[in-house]
């Protein structure tokens, strides 16, 4: 009977044994030799997450007598510490058998992001990256644990990848004030937002900057915005400033116009002057308006209106007084050699003497009969008579007086002198800068 029941109990211990990691007993080795005092046993072998494989020395049918070997393997996702054990005589096995689960090492957490995993860093984990507002991802998305212990991705970088952002402002069209072509516009320098770290580093203005003057045009404007990883972000806007103007204005025929600012705008002012010879009529000036109308009526050049019939040389000599220079050639007779020379030579520079303002007063004879004349105006005997007196001029011989505009007795010629010589003499006149000032830019010249 006692063999039999020592028969049963071995095959007790043994069942289940090999591959099924299942015991009767725990695993404690200390317990067990405290229990079999005295056997040559050693604890026998559970294995969780895996299974073992033992042979004795002699064939015998406890599988943890001295002497045994055992070949542990553990499921996939687990390793073992050592692959076999032996049952030493101390009644230990000869290392640690137990089958832990595969640990990858523990990932480092991406600047500027970071990431979630399913189950931290064991074997068959999958862990999923993300980045802060504003990075976007550069690499693998997600990584696993392999039973290699090496994750199947590195590590991603956040990268900022985003441009700035800016909002330009929105500006209305701007008028020029009165008189002027510009108009002063400012506005609010607008501010970038960085979706990153919002860390801008700067903001570049393309076009004049706020309260500047800006001329008559549609002016393209921008601003740019950087950040720290180099990302630019733009905005555009425009500046549109308007110019009130008038019709256009025209110089009257035998006249000038001088008008400031651009001529035609709102608060421009335009004067007019005749030439010599030519009287204003209507407005010597006009304003453009803000209604877009100019001032005034409309503006003309007359003829001068010479009164010959006049008693003194006086009052004669007045009506020219700022508006033309005099030339009065006096000779005894027609017949007179340095008269018709000089005759001759003045006829062929009628255009130079209109336009050097001269108007030519001949005087030939002696009293009674001497003859005064004006153009195509005859001057009565005693008007010529008058007017040789008042400019101490001698009727027996030839004589030239050059009067300017302010009657004054500015060269006398005994002589017949050239229309060039005339023309030089006449230039160096302090009023006659302005006028071929004015005469060039208004296009008035001889043609030969």
């Amino acid at each position: 009977m006692w063999p039999l029941l020592l028969l049963l109990v071995q095959l007790c211990l043994c069942s289940g044994y090999e591959g099924s990691g299942q015991y009767a007993y725990g695993d404690d080795e200390d317990s067990y030799s405290r229990r079999y005092k005295g056997a040559p046993w050693c604890a026998p072998i559970k294995i969780k997450h895996g299974d073992v494989s033992c042979r004795t020395p002699r064939g015998e049918h406890n599988k943890n007598v001295m002497g045994t070997r055992c070949k542990i393997r553990c499921k996939q996702g687990y390793e073992v510490q050592s692959p076999e054990v032996v049952c030493m005589a101390n009644k230990h096995w000869s290392s640690n058998y137990a089958c832990r689960e595969i640990r990858c090492p523990k990932l480092d957490m991406p600047v500027n992001g970071g990431y979630k995993c399913s189950d931290g860093s064991y074997f068959n984990s999958r862990c999923e990256f993300f980045c802060s507002p504003g990075f976007s991802l550069t690499g693998q998305k997600t990584a696993t644990c392999q039973h290699t212990k090496v994750w199947s991705a590195a590590v991603p970088t956040c990268v900022d990848i985003d441009p700035p952002k800016i909002k330009c402002p929105t500006v209305k069209d701007k008028w020029a004030e009165p008189g002027k072509l510009t108009a002063r516009v400012s506005w609010d320098t607008p501010e970038g937002v960085d979706t990153a770290d919002g860390i801008l580093t700067d903001v570049i203005l393309k076009g004049k900057p706020s309260k500047s003057d800006f001329p008559e045009a549609l002016h393209k404007m921008s601003y740019t915005v950087f950040d720290r990883a180099g990302n630019k972000g733009s905005c555009r806007f425009t500046v549109r400033v308007r110019v009130r103007r008038c019709s256009s204005l025209f110089a009257p025929d035998n006249g000038y116009m001088k008008c400031n600012s651009d001529g035609d705008n709102y608060g421009a002012t335009c004067a007019f002057t005749c030439t010599g010879g030519y009287e204003l009529r209507g407005s010597a000036a006009r304003v453009c308006q803000y209604g877009l109308t100019w001032s005034g009526t409309e503006t003309a050049c007359a003829a001068m209106n010479i009164n010959v019939g006049v008693r003194t040389a006086a009052a004669l000599l007045d009506q020219f007084y700022e508006k033309r220079r005099l030339l009065i050639i006096s000779a005894p007779t027609a017949a007179n050699h340095n008269y018709r020379f000089q005759m001759t030579n003045l006829q062929q520079a009628q255009c130079g003497l209109d336009l050097r303002h001269v108007t030519v007063i001949e005087l030939v004879g002696t009293y009674p009969a001497q003859i005064g004349r004006m153009r195509h105006q005859l001057l009565t005997p005693a008007l010529s008579l008058q007017i040789r007196l008042l400019l101490q001029i001698t009727q027996r011989s030839f004589q030239m007086v050059l009067v300017d505009k302010q009657g004054m007795d500015k060269q006398r010629y005994p002589f017949p002198i050239t229309a060039a010589e005339l023309f030089t003499t006449i230039d160096t006149f302090p009023l006659r800068k302005d006028e071929m000032l004015l005469q060039q830019e208004a296009g008035h010249g001889c043609q030969s």
